[in-house]
């Protein structure tokens, strides 16, 4: 194995070597349709689209620029404009004095599917594909989450120490896949492109002789209780895995606990889970996990609890928080988008006000995962792209400071996935033609993560009057003073808003029918 991992590692360093971060000219989007209004934008070895780069002083005295997306097929499509001193529509107040929670990224999964979907391609679509999400000439991703061994985006279960016995994890080891996929894609990323690339690590199961059901899926936790000898075993799991991935150039910014933990209580539970209450959770980090990190200098380390849906809150905080203990080791609460449309953005803005100084990050969201979603890959959907959307300024609208996509590739059935829980993602990859398509959700999520820099603090927006239901508005200030609006028009109807930045004037922004607009502006 050792030769191929050479091999492999050598392999992303030719490909993404080649690629200049200062190519000349931005390349517009090869649209191929689906149906009515579905749109792909399709990348090959030769050719493939990228987002025009603001340039600060064309939009510095009283200029702005425009970004904009909608479902005719525009993407990402960059104009330039000049404030006014007279309104349009209803006056929204930038009010950039108010200010809430700052942004840690956005980004998406380096899952074992999305690597081997990566590789199945040619070199040169290689480098297209990641350049699309990495580089200044795509949306720059900056947040990324790594599987800690196996999930079901995986060819099968797996863990990184099957021995039955071995408390002290004499056989911990990494797995080929890290070797194959994770490692060599993650590095390549982190050498190539501009912007640091912030990851953190989730773990599905523990191995299968950890645990009460003595299987990685289906009903089952740990053995014994926090402080016991499985739970210790299972904290140093943790530490060695962060060691191995240091030990390859990747630091690990953060971890969560445990991917939905409430999985692990489902009897017959198709794969990978453990199951955890949140009493269990805090014991566990009070007695094991917290101390470990802390004992191998890794107290660093940003450790997130729940990351399930939102549904579980305030509750799962409260009761993990009730210790002060729990509350030194944890820096933030990890939240999934599946059950987002029964769970009020209540439940959010609730838990930031009881614990301020916890941050929120949406950990995981993909669409096609519900039962009755199909299909479960729908090219061109921009119905899936405005869902993105939405949620996605919920969260930011109630203290929520990042988000982050599932699978950053998929094949044309939205897999592999060893269960067939095949989903859609941003960008599927077609094998037989050496190409890929870029979804309406890749270009929404580019509105958010190209324009709002981690280090951005939301800003208050203050409208004149109630917007319309299907509008929605949210507000930042960047590290570099630029001041960035994302809006958003689900409805059939055009909409016209005037942002008002006293230093400027007025901002009057016409939003067609479903679209989304990104408007970026320095003050004077």
């Amino acid at each position: 194995m050792g030769v191929k991992i050479v091999l492999t590692h050598v392999l992303f360093a030719l490909i993404l070597s080649a690629y200049s971060e200062n190519l000349k000219g931005t390349f517009g989007c090869m649209l191929k349709a689906f149906g009515d209004n579905a749109y792909v934008c399709v990348c090959n070895s030769t050719y493939c689209d990228t987002v025009e780069n603001t340039e600060p002083q064309k939009a510095s005295k009283g200029g702005y620029s425009v970004y904009q997306s909608d479902n005719t097929g525009n993407r990402l499509v960059h104009s330039y404009g000049s404030a006014s001193k007279q309104k349009q529509g209803k006056e929204i107040l930038v009010n950039q004095n108010t200010t809430f929670q700052s942004i840690i990224g956005f980004g998406g999964a380096f899952t074992d599917a999305a690597g081997i979907n990566i590789q199945s391609l040619s070199a040169n679509t290689q480098r297209n594909l990641l350049s699309s999400y990495y580089s200044t000439e795509g949306i720059e991703y900056t947040l990324g989450r790594i599987p800690m061994a196996s999930c079901d985006f995986s060819t099968h279960p797996y863990s990184y120490d099957d021995t039955d016995g071995d408390f002290n994890l004499t056989k911990f080891s990494l797995a080929q896949e890290d070797f194959k996929y994770k490692i060599p894609i993650t590095q390549a990323v982190m050498k190539t492109f501009k912007r640091n690339l912030t990851l953190f690590a989730s773990p599905w199961s523990a191995p299968a002789w950890m645990k009460t059901n003595k299987n990685m899926t289906g009903k089952g936790s740990l053995i014994g209780q926090p402080g016991g000898p499985y739970f210790k075993s299972w904290a140093l799991y943790f530490v060695k895995f962060l060691k191995a991935y240091a030990d390859n150039g990747i630091p690990i910014w953060g971890l969560t606990g445990q991917n939905e933990p409430t999985d692990g209580m489902i009897t017959n539970f198709p794969f990978q889970a453990m199951g955890w209450t949140p009493e269990m959770q805090r014991d566990f980090i009070v007695k094991d996990l917290g101390p470990a990190l802390q004992q191998n200098s890794l107290g660093d380390v940003k450790l997130m609890i729940l990351d399930d849906s939102r549904l579980q809150l305030p509750y799962w905080a409260e009761q993990v928080f009730s210790s002060e203990e729990a509350r030194k080791f944890v820096s933030g609460i990890a939240v999934h988008w599946y059950q987002d449309f029964v769970a009020p953005t209540l439940a959010l803005s609730s838990t930031h006000k009881m614990f301020p100084d916890k941050f929120l990050l949406a950990t995981e969201a993909c669409a096609g995962s519900l039962p009755w979603n199909y299909p479960k890959v729908a090219l061109g959907s921009w119905k899936r792209g405005e869902d993105y959307a939405h949620d996605i300024m919920q969260d930011l609208n109630n203290f929520v400071s990042g988000w982050t996509d599932w699978n950053i590739a998929l094949d044309m059935e939205g897999g592999p996935n060893w269960v067939k829980n095949f989903v859609d993602s941003p960008i599927i990859v077609n094998a037989k033609t050496d190409e890929f398509y870029k979804q309406p959700m890749f270009y929404v999520m580019g509105h958010f993560s190209k324009f709002i820099l981690p280090g951005s603090v939301r800003i208050k927006l203050v409208p004149s009057q109630a917007l319309e239901k299907d509008t929605q508005i949210v507000g930042f200030r960047r590290p570099d003073k630029a001041i960035v609006c994302v809006l958003l028009n689900k409805s059939s109807q055009d909409v016209t808003l005037a942002l008002r930045d006293p230093s400027v004037g007025y901002i009057n922004v016409d939003l067609k029918p479903h679209s989304i607009q990104t408007v970026l502006w320095w003050p004077s």
